[in-house]
């Protein structure tokens, strides 16, 4: 199991975005699926895809 360390900020800066996706953290559904600590499940994400595809 990854620990995940969360650090709480109101502001954050990211360069060479290709798009962002908002959506609710559900335990199940169709689709990709990310990493995601369960404490967050039912709550409002926001996942940034960049240019960069390593």
């Amino acid at each position: 199991m990854n620990n995940v360390k969360i650090e709480e900020t109101t502001e954050f800066t990211v360069k060479g975005i290709y798009g962002v996706i908002e959506r609710k953290v559900t335990k199940f559904g169709s689709g990709a699926k990310v990493d995601c600590p369960k404490e967050f499940l039912g709550r409002r994400v926001n996942l940034v895809i960049t240019m960069d595809q390593e």
